[in-house]
């Protein structure tokens, strides 16, 4: 058989190398305690989504824009949110999630003070776009 006779002109595969995906960019605990006390104490101490109030404690960090999608830990794109919320939002674009839920776009416009003004501006076109469609 043909290929029987050329089992001597393979080459073994070189072994992928360790460490595998990179991994995501990593805040000393410092830092994200620092970060995360300012966006609660910007976000008037309440979910940015749901609008609850609530302890330091219990508030998660949450970036606008996901670090999946290519999102950065900065001040401009931190906001504070509920677990529940968190978790609702998951990796979506601020877009996407606002389309979906009109009222965390509303309380995203209300206390998220610090955000980058083009998150804002998404989240008032959401608003509008969900009022004309109820209105029609």
């Amino acid at each position: 058989c043909a290929v029987s006779r050329l089992w001597h002109f393979r080459r073994p595969l070189g072994r992928a190398p360790r460490g595998g995906l990179e991994r995501r960019e990593s805040l000393p605990p410092t830092l994200k305690r620092a970060l995360k006390t300012a966006a609660w104490r910007d976000c008037g101490q309440r979910c940015v989504y749901c609008g609850t109030a609530m302890p330091l404690a219990e508030a998660t960090l949450d970036h606008v824009h996901p670090m999946a999608r290519g999102g950065r830990s900065q001040p401009g794109n931190l906001v504070v949110a509920c677990g529940p919320c968190n978790r609702r939002k998951g990796d979506l674009h601020p877009d996407e999630f606002f389309a979906r839920w009109p009222t965390a776009a509303e309380n995203f416009m209300r206390y998220a003070r610090t955000v980058h003004r083009a998150f804002k501006r998404n989240a008032r076109r959401a608003v509008s776009l969900a009022w004309a469609e109820a209105a029609a």
